[in-house]
């Protein structure tokens, strides 16, 4: 990329929430340098941290932490949060202000947030990225829906990382009856390629997701897999300054990878067991895999996801409780993840920004 004054700098801050808000924005911040932007990434946390690695070159700044904690029981998810909501609260507010200030100080001409609330200007084009037009709270989720979309409304556009029409990912997560706002169905996001290499494994575990759910699944999945007979892989989505390399009986464990090597380790691997988050099913659909979905206890939206492509017979699923390893048996019944055809027009999607 060439860097001369026309250049115009974008902010881009994914929400801390797991790694999936920030993984997804790799191909974004990649997307605006090829088109000759100037990226600056904010955010928080593990997902700070993640893209600091990711792109060592490109300045980052820190915004205030959500402080989203899990209950330890997965039924309590939702009353956790709301205990949580003052708190969260705080940091919209203190986030916003931070933004007000950096679009000045820092002549910031754009603005993409992924689900950061607080992460808008009304003097420069805003776009807020989000798979979840609807948000399922359980029965609640018409009001936190509404709650939703009225914030979203403010941004100048609202992407969306899936297909318009059906066969799409989300269902009815990510399509309205109407379109209340501008919405751009711009296809699913990853950071990752599909190669043609030799199989290296026969199984991936890939963990992600805030703790203390992240944990209780690494706790049990390291029991499981002293029944399974094949060479494993298992990643356990824990951000560290350095990457720890472990090699026990059959299983070979890792704390992180980065992008390269998450991509070549998904491609020599036969088939993959992860949550259900919706960017670790976007890269699977890049990727063409066959998978096995453990959702995070209590996250309406993985539980919602994990259901509808088990009932369409692509991936099946166990909740974390009764998952056993044998239940990967159920794998070669399901039609597996295949790619979508879609091609994103990266120089249309960014004209919002030279309006």
């Amino acid at each position: 990329m060439t860097l001369d004054s026309t250049n115009k700098t974008i902010l881009i801050a994914p929400l801390n929430w797991g790694l999936g808000h920030a993984t997804r924005c790799i191909p974004i911040i990649k997307a605006l340098q090829d088109e000759n932007y100037i990226p600056i990434i904010a955010s928080d946390g593990i997902a700070l941290e993640l893209l600091k690695k990711e792109f060592p070159y490109i300045q980052t700044l820190h915004l205030p932490s959500y402080q989203i904690e899990y209950a330890k029981n997965g039924k309590n998810f939702k009353w956790k949060l709301i205990q949580n909501l003052p708190k969260m609260i705080d940091a919209i507010w203190e986030e916003k202000r931070l933004v007000q200030k950096w679009v000045k100080q820092y002549n910031i001409e754009g603005i993409i947030s992924d689900n950061r609330l607080g992460v808008f200007s009304p003097k420069v084009p805003s776009v807020f990225v989000t798979h979840q037009l609807h948000v399922m709270t359980g029965n609640t989720t018409w009001f936190t829906s509404k709650i939703h979309q009225y914030i979203i409304k403010k941004y100048t556009q609202c992407w969306v990382p899936d297909l318009e029409n059906a066969p799409n990912l989300t269902g009815k997560l990510g399509h309205l009856k109407t379109k209340p706002f501008p919405i751009n169905y711009i296809g699913p996001l990853s950071r990752l390629h599909k190669k043609e290499i030799p199989k290296v494994y026969d199984l991936m575990i890939i963990l992600s997701g805030p703790e203390p759910q992240r944990g209780f699944l690494e706790s049990k999945l390291q029991k499981e897999i002293l029944e399974y007979k094949g060479n494993v892989v298992f990643i356990k989505g824990i951000i560290e300054k350095e990457q720890k390399k472990e090699e026990i009986g059959n299983v070979t464990f890792y704390n992180f990878m980065n992008t390269r090597q998450l991509e070549q380790t998904f491609n020599e691997s036969e088939i993959v067991l992860c949550r259900s988050g919706y960017t670790t099913i976007m890269d699977l659909v890049k990727l063409g895999k066959k998978a096995f979905f453990i959702p995070t206890p209590g996250q309406y939206e993985q539980e919602y996801l994990a259901q509808k492509l088990d009932e369409e017979r692509i991936v099946p699923c166990a909740t974390q409780e009764q998952f056993k390893i044998a239940d990967l048996s159920k794998i070669k019944d399901y039609k597996g993840l295949s790619q979508m055809n879609s091609t994103i027009d990266w120089e249309l999607l960014f004209e919002v920004f030279e309006k």
